[in-house]
């Protein structure tokens, strides 16, 4: 036997072994999958693809097998897996797509069909028109993923793997994807709820966008790693055995911190790496939603609750689906833990995000891709009505990265909105026709201006009349670039002519910056981005731009490095605290009343910083709330409502000195 023929039994076997591997997976939660098309599309790839060499010197197949073995990860179909492997074989090998069509398939031809004029755009790198690509690449992303929401998942999967191998582009080349991918491919991600695949995304891009923090970061974690791991074993033994006790089976992870999480808080709370306590996570994932409340209440009866780190998303999930009860603790000697606490359901939805709802015989789509096909479709309709490529991009990043309320239609029906929303922008969201035929609003039962800020919980009813149509000053102040798009499409506005007034100028109406400041000594015009509309209270940094003027973004907005990073000015803005009132809350002791209660404040548009429960000597629930304070709010009329909640026994605040205000007329103080 020759060389030659040594070499070749070799890369058998090593191909032999990468295809038990990839089976071994994919039988492991899809015992039905479809073994002989992946089994030839994997042979297909090998041959075309094991020869043709990427700039890191590793073969195409190398790549195209790694991004199946992702897709297996997140437990997606056979003919998802089959593309994953075949997606290159049309640019790096000639394959002719009557071939692709021939040897497996329509279905598989169309999604390789669909990356491959991605992977075009991708190629086309210029410094100086990498708007225009970056936008044709969008366009193309969401036209094809509003067609087939699989391209876009083997899209991430795909961007995800090359930049691992990104030190061995050229530097300008580094930070134009590193970029791309931190403002785009990870908040995609995050829309559609694939949260591991973003964390890595966001790593991996602070790795070559602020290279020098990510060493020094890295550092730092490593150099206490194995005393958080040991500390996390014997939280994660002592929280089992405790839930134990108290019937609830579960199962608990630890959980590491990504980098650029971890620095976002940094930058956000403005303090040094030592300061930083809450580096340690856990995960409980237990059966039912009345247990995630139970583990909740224990939770914070064995710890202290942190104010302001308790999320209930489960009572009001995100508008991708995320479903969580979050919250942070001090567990002692200056450590704090963060916990998330979710069903068996919610951990497969927010582990594998969109993929978790295909379901695997024949690939049928769940309804639940609606809203995310929605997405992509939205996003299309704003290229077509943006001026030009910049105009796309920022109306993008508001809408990617916007935070989101939930409010209510009268039936009691949530619906998604971003942050601040209007009226009008909830009745676009309802149905076009809602929108253009708004004539007067109802919210909480009382006619309100079109233009009025709407807050979680409310219940909006839109009145509508057959002759109302939209007026052009709505474009100044709807936030949703969908909501803009269907006004302009109404009123047949180019999408060229602007409207002059708050929609598209400098100054953003959220914000309390003023229109000029005095920076490093000099007076400069004021530029505030509504990706992420920061506020003077809010952590910040500012860079110069080429028109002489100053942008200032949050320092937690990804957006920040799509700015010239040499052209940033020191800038320090006010800071305020957050106040809250000790809340407590004696009730019936009941299934979910947590949850109850919980909801009942949200729906009062209460924020909850922290939460404790204890049992009373009568049987009792004691429940603790920290309840943010709010100029807008009066504590006083949240009392006389829970005073009518039959769950409800007493309810009254505790100052710091734990002498309490007697404030409700149900029963004896205790």
């Amino acid at each position: 036997m020759n060389d030659s023929d040594s070499q070749k039994d070799l890369e058998q076997k090593g191909l032999e072994q990468k295809k038990t591997e990839l089976l071994t997976k994919i039988k492991s939660y899809n015992p039905n999958a479809n073994i002989a098309l992946i089994e030839k599309a994997l042979k297909f790839s090998y041959d075309a693809l094991h020869e043709k060499k990427r700039l890191s010197g590793e073969d195409f197949f190398t790549h195209s097998y790694n991004v199946a073995m992702m897709l297996a990860d997140l437990k997606i179909g056979s003919h998802t897996i089959a593309a994953g492997l075949l997606f290159a074989v049309l640019e790096e090998a000639n394959v002719k797509p009557e071939v692709i069509q021939k040897e497996f398939d329509n279905d598989t031809l169309s999604m390789i069909q669909a990356l491959s004029r991605l992977r075009n755009v991708d190629k086309n790198f210029s410094p100086e028109a990498e708007e225009e690509r970056r936008a044709e690449n969008i366009r193309r992303i969401m036209l094809a993923s509003s067609k087939d929401i699989r391209v876009i998942i083997i899209k991430i999967v795909e961007r995800l793997q090359s930049m691992k191998t990104l030190k061995y582009l050229p530097d300008d080349m580094q930070r134009i994807i590193a970029t791309e991918t931190m403002t785009i491919y990870a908040p995609i991600a995050h829309k559609l709820g694939m949260y591991n695949i973003k964390g890595e995304l966001e790593d991996l891009s602070f790795r070559f966008l602020e290279t020098n923090k990510y060493r020094e970061l890295k550092e730092k974690v490593a150099k206490k790693r194995e005393e958080r791991e040991e500390e996390i074993i014997k939280i994660i033994s002592r929280v089992k055995t405790v839930l134990k006790e108290h019937g609830i089976d579960c199962e608990i992870e630890g959980r590491a911190k990504h980098f650029y999480s971890i620095y976002k808080k940094i930058m956000s709370e403005g303090k040094q790496f030592d300061e930083i306590y809450d580096l340690m996570a856990i995960r409980i994932v237990v059966s039912t939603v009345d247990e995630c409340y139970k583990v909740l209440g224990i939770i914070q009866n064995l710890w202290k609750p942190m104010p302001g780190r308790l999320k209930d998303y489960i009572a009001s999930p995100k508008a991708n689906g995320y479903q969580s009860l979050h919250a942070g603790v001090f567990i002692g000697h200056g450590s704090a833990l963060e916990v998330q606490i979710r069903t068996k359901d919610m951990h497969a939805a927010a582990e594998e995000g969109v993929a978790a709802h295909w379901r695997y015989k024949g690939d049928e789509k769940d309804k639940k891709f609606d809203r995310h096909v929605a997405l992509m479709k939205q996003i299309l309709d704003w290229q077509r009505y943006s001026a030009n490529a910049q105009e796309f991009i920022e109306s993008l990043k508001i809408d990617l990265f916007e935070k989101e309320i939930f409010v209510f239609t009268p039936k009691g029906d949530p619906i998604a909105l971003c942050e601040n929303a209007t009226p009008i922008d909830f009745a676009y969201a309802i149905h076009t026709d809602i929108g253009d035929h708004c004539k007067q609003v109802k919210v909480n039962g009382v006619v309100v201006p079109l233009d009025y800020t709407l807050s979680p919980g409310d219940v909006v009813d839109v009145l509508t009349q057959k002759n109302a149509m939209p007026s052009r000053s709505w474009l100044s102040f709807v936030k949703s670039a969908h909501t803009r798009t269907k006004i302009r499409s109404a009123l047949n506005i180019d999408a060229g002519i602007h409207v002059k007034k708050h929609d598209l100028s400098e100054l953003d109406e959220d914000t309390d910056f003023p229109d000029e400041m005095l920076i490093e000594g000099k007076k400069y015009d004021i530029k505030i981005p509504k990706c992420c509309t920061p506020r003077q209270s809010d952590k910040v940094r500012a860079f110069k731009t080429k028109d002489g003027k100053i942008v200032i973004h949050r320092v937690d907005c990804p957006n920040i490095y799509t700015c010239d990073m040499t052209k940033e000015v020191q800038f320090k803005a006010l800071r305020q605290e957050v106040q809250t009132d000790p809340l407590r809350v004696d009730v019936k002791d009941k299934v979910g009343v947590l949850g109850e209660i919980l909801n009942f404040v949200a729906k009062e548009k209460y924020i909850v910083d922290s939460v404790n429960t204890r049992v009373g000597k009568d049987g009792r629930l004691i429940i603790t709330l920290d309840v943010r304070k709010d100029p807008k709010l009066d504590i006083k009329v949240l009392i006389e409502k829970f005073k009518k909640n039959s769950s409800v026994i007493n309810v009254f605040i505790e100052d710091e000195r734990h002498t309490q205000r007697f404030l409700s007329g149900k029963g004896e103080q205790p």
